[in-house]
This record gives C-alpha cells, sequence and structure tokens, in this order.
C-alpha cells in the first residue's frame, strides 16, 4: 500500500478510541498541544472500549473461585469466561492451557521454572530482555543476530541439529522485534524445532496488538504477551498453551488457589496436593480485572478486524518511513532490509544528535513522547549500533551529554489508537530539529536529558 492511498484507508478504518486521546501538555516555547502518545510498543493506551468495560464491571468484583456469594460467583464466571475468551483469541487447541500472568516477563519466567530438568534453552541475541534472561536455570544457547529471516531460520536449524538429541530443547522466539518492528518467521521457526524435537515458545508481546497469532496456525508450543500492550490498564499477562509442563512442574507460587487439599502429616509437616490446571500457577487472588481488561482488549480488537487495522497500520509506517527517508542525517535501524514486513514500531538515529537529546526535544518543544535508549533489547540494538554486543548500558539511559554521540538509540511506535496527525507532527518536528536545531537549551538530570529551565 502506497503513502497515496491515504484516503481509502481512512474510509475503512478510522483510529480506535483510546484513553488520554484528548490530554494536553505544555511546551518549553510556550503554549500547550494535544499530546501525541508514540511509545505504544513501551505501553499502549487502553482502548475506551476496554475501560468502559472495566468501569461497569467494578462495583461488582469479588473473590473467585471460593466465595459463595452472588458477586464472588459473577466474577468467578466472568474470569473464566475471560480465559475463554483469550483462547479463543490465540486459536488455541482444544487440550491447551491459559494461564493469567502479570506480564510477558511474569509469563516467560513461569515456563521458565516448568522447564523439564536438562532442557536446553536456545535464544537469539535479538530478543527483549523478557525472553533473554528468564532461563538461568537451563543450558542456554545464545544465537547471533540473523540478516534475513532465511538466515534465522538456518541459523537455529544448524544449532538444534549439534544439540543432545535425547533431552528436551526449548526455542524461545520473538514474533515482532521491538526494536525495528520486523515480523520473525515464525512458522517456520516452529517447523525447524519440531523437526529436531525441540519446542517453541513465541513471544508475541509485540505481535499480538497488531497481528492476529494462532497458537494452532503457527504451530508454536506456547505464547506470551501483555496486557498492557495490547490496550488493557498494566497488571496482566498471559502464558498459554500445552499443560504437560506446566501440568508436571511446581507451582510457580505456593499458597492458596494452587493448592487442592491441604493437610497434616504424622510427623508434623504438612501434605499438599496441588491443581493440575491453570490455577496451579495462578496462586493467591487473581488479578480479576486485569484478566477481564485483556478479554475485553482481544474482543475489541477481533471486532473491529485486523485486516483493517493492519491496511491502516501499514498505511502509517509507509508515512513515517518515507518522511524519514527524506532527511539524510536519519538512519533507520533493521535486520532484514527496508522490503521486511514489520509492525508499527521504528527505531532510528540522527547524525550529530544524541538520542537522549532529540528524544526530549520531540518531547518539550513538540509534545511528542517517544522512547530513546536500548529498549532493554540491549545486545540487538549495539549490534544493529555497531557497537559491542557485550557493552553494558541501562534501559533507557543515556551515556553522553546533550550534543555527544551515545550508543543509543530513538524508538517511534504507534497502532490501532494513532491519528495521522501524530505520526505528521513527529515528521515535521524530525525534520526541523534536524534542518533548525533545538530551539531550546538541554542538561542532563539523573541520567535523562531535561530542558534546562534554569535561566
Amino acid at each position: 500500500m502506497s503513502v497515496s492511498s491515504a484516503a481509502s484507508v481512512q474510509d475503512i478504518c478510522s483510529p480506535l478510541p483510546v484513553l488520554g486521546g484528548d490530554v494536553t501538555v505544555p511546551l518549553v516555547t510556550g503554549g500547550e498541544v494535544t499530546y501525541a502518545a508514540l511509545d505504544y510498543a513501551a505501553s499502549a493506551p487502553a482502548l475506551q472500549r476496554v475501560w468502559d468495560d472495566v468501569a461497569a464491571y467494578a462495583p461488582y468484583y469479588g473473590s473467585v473461585h471460593r466465595g459463595a456469594g452472588y458477586l464472588s460467583q459473577l466474577s468467578t464466571d466472568l474470569f473464566e469466561n475471560a480465559r475463554r475468551t483469550v483462547a479463543e483469541f490465540l486459536g488455541c487447541r482444544d487440550d491447551d492451557q491459559v494461564v493469567f500472568t502479570r506480564s510477558t516477563t511474569d509469563s516467560l519466567n513461569l515456563l521458565a521454572a516448568a522447564l523439564p530438568a536438562g532442557c536446553q534453552v536456545f535464544v537469539f541475541e535479538t530478543e527483549h530482555h523478557a525472553s533473554l534472561l528468564p532461563w538461568r536455570d537451563a543450558r542456554v544457547t545464545y544465537l547471533d543476530a540473523p540478516r534475513t529471516p532465511g538466515e534465522a531460520v538456518r541459523t537455529l536449524e544448524h544449532a538444534l541439529a549439534d544439540r543432545d538429541p535425547y533431552g528436551p530443547a526449548l526455542v524461545c522466539v520473538t514474533g515482532a522485534s521491538n526494536v525495528t518492528g520486523e515480523l520473525w518467521p515464525v512458522r517456520e521457526l516452529a517447523a525447524a524445532a519440531h523437526a529436531h524435537g525441540a519446542r517453541i515458545v513465541l513471544d508475541a508481546a509485540q505481535l499480538a496488538p497488531h497481528h492476529p497469532v494462532s497458537v494452532r496456525d503457527l504451530d508454536v508450543d506456547w505464547v506470551a504477551f501483555s496486557g498492557h500492550k495490547l490496550y488493557a490498564p498494566f497488571g496482566s499477562g498471559v502464558l498459554a498453551g500445552r499443560a504437560d509442563w506446566l501440568r508436571e512442574a511446581e507451582p510457580y507460587l505456593a499458597g492458596g488457589g494452587a493448592s487442592r487439599t491441604v493437610a497434616r502429616r504424622e510427623d508434623g509437616g504438612v501434605e499438599v496436593e496441588w491443581h493440575d490446571g491453570a490455577a496451579r500457577h495462578e496462586a493467591g487472588s487473581p488479578n480479576v480485572i486485569g484478566a477481564y481488561a485483556v478479554a475485553s482488549a482481544c474482543k475489541a480488537l477481533t471486532e473491529a478486524g485486523f485486516d483493517s487495522l493492519v491496511a491502516r497500520e501499514r498505511y502509517l509506517i509507509e508515512k513515517a518511513r518515507a518522511g524519514l527517508a527524506e532527511v539524510p542525517e536519519v538512519r533507520v535501524l533493521s535486520l532484514f532490509g527496508d522490503d521486511a514486513p514489520r509492525v508499527g514500531v521504528i527505531s532510528f538515529v540522527v547524525e550529530g544528535w544524541n538520542s537522549s537529546h532529540f528524544a526530549a526535544a520531540l518531547s518539550a518543544e513538540y509534545g511528542i513522547g517517544v522512547r530513546d535508549g536500548l529498549f532493554c533489547a540491549h545486545p540487538l540494538v549495539r549490534t544493529l549500533l555497531g557497537g559491542d554486543p557485550g557493552t553494558q548500558g541501562e534501559c533507557g539511559s543515556p551515556e553522553a551529554a546533550p550534543g555527544e554521540k551515545s550508543l543509543n538509540a530513538i524508538r517511534v511506535s504507534f497502532g490501532a489508537g494513532t491519528p495521522d496527525e501524530h505520526v505528521e507532527r513527529f515528521v515535521t518536528a524530525v525534520r526541523e530539529l534536524v534542518t533548525d536545531g533545538a530551539r531550546w537549551n538541554y542538561r542532563t538530570e539523573n541520567g535523562r536529558c531535561v530542558p534546562d529551565t534554569s535561566a
């Protein structure tokens, strides 16, 4: 789809209503402007539909599973119906489990805790830290960043061919990069994993808000995602997929809800029978409102239609990339090249600018919220920037003062709630900052670049 097809896209799909769409913020140069939230890859604004559903339910919530009262039973039904809604949204198989967690990070740490003894894990260095780091008790093989989707598949196949063929193995891969937005060949990687007797978990944190995700069609064993990237409020996540490793593992948390029965033993200890289903790893009072919000977001996206959402997002991607391409000082980061399919995530650097300084100027002078830093994907960003992938750095923290070079990048990201004007304002702001420079002075404070208001 070309940028010239804007009118037809607008006719079939308007931005979905989100919270905060009319919030205004002050500019250091004077006045106020409607905030342009272009940091969806970190946290997308909640859909108005989701917020309305949560608000309507809030007066009726109660404890789940064990309450005899009407509100407890209502909440229990709502919680379990949310589980079924998520399973349908993800195209789960009949015997798959849906476990509610706090986030993608929590989901993958749960799976890491459930790995069989001796399991070997294969993960590309390109992963977000949520899927790069949880495997501390396993044998981990870190794979170099591939430069094409085909190379990704071949790299995995070669690594799996060299593994111990008799032990359990798990591949962890992202569906869409949180740095470049590029789509990964998930179905082909799943086929490679299964051909070599390994299982695969999909980090769909950046994929599920933008594209349909089907456990069955992609043939993955598990999928993990976060509610706060799927247009739901913070504090909810999902791990969905095969039940056997989860059923055989010790509960992720020990406590009420995970236990079926508890009895004293003659030796003075306690004997515990744990649940076999999803409750085994959902100890404590669950985040019912969080689960309901995730289910509401799943329904809203399904009803809006991913075909229309994807088409409109492609239009916004092309608008943003075309605008950046007109500024020679801008270099967009990519693994797979300009023609690779992607979601609405673009990272770039600007010649002559410290990335934190540039992001601060976008915010202070234009009311545009983006992200700068290493995006909790340090090895990948450093590889893309030509630095040492092993060099340490802090998420979002600049390593140089304004005007000095830093091994950071700037990330702009958008989705179903992004108006055209936000992307257009961003492109204009980039061009003006590069051409004319910042209109304000900036300084480093507590590790961040901020407007200098001391004068």
